[in-house]
């Protein structure tokens, strides 16, 4: 059985997932402020999901397993979107860099991140660990599923 990374799994399922194992270890502290900021100045409202900082972090996570390292502005573009200017045309806008910097920094804190010297940000191996090891869960939960909805007859 070869051994299965956090590339193979599927965005969102790897995303909820890790999301869950922040939330569960609890190692990441959410800001206080966490309820009230919007997450762009294109947004009209806050998140309404309750939990959505331990999900940004853990997206945070999957774009730094793909591509490394990358910085606060790298991830501005990454989360920014439309804004609606009324009449007029809208324009895409970037996110904001404040919520993006307190998930580094907490992310950091928990040390699943640390700093390049190059500049931006890198997963350590713990969090590249920690990542491969949702992925293999995650896989091998999808073959039990298989398995007992399927399961095989020996006939002798």
């Amino acid at each position: 059985m070869p051994g299965v990374t956090a590339k193979d799994i599927d965005q969102h399922v790897m995303t909820k997932a890790l999301a869950a194992f922040l939330k569960k270890s609890g190692k990441i502290v959410v800001p206080e402020q966490a309820d009230y900021i919007k997450t762009g100045k294109f947004k009209e409202t806050a998140p309404t999901e309750a939990e959505w900082f331990y999900t940004r972090c853990a997206s945070i996570m999957r774009h730094l397993y793909h591509r490394s390292p990358s910085g606060v502005a790298a991830f501005t573009k990454i989360y920014g979107g439309r804004k609606r200017n009324g009449v007029r045309p809208s324009n895409f806008c970037r996110s904001s860099d404040g919520c993006i910097r307190k998930a580094l920094q907490a992310l950091e804190a928990a040390r699943m991140v640390e700093k390049h010297p190059d500049g931006g940000r890198i997963l350590t191996p713990i969090g590249q660990r920690d990542m491969d090891r949702l992925a293999n869960n995650i896989v091998a939960k999808k073959r039990e599923a298989t398995n007992q909805q399927n399961p095989v007859v020996l006939i002798s």
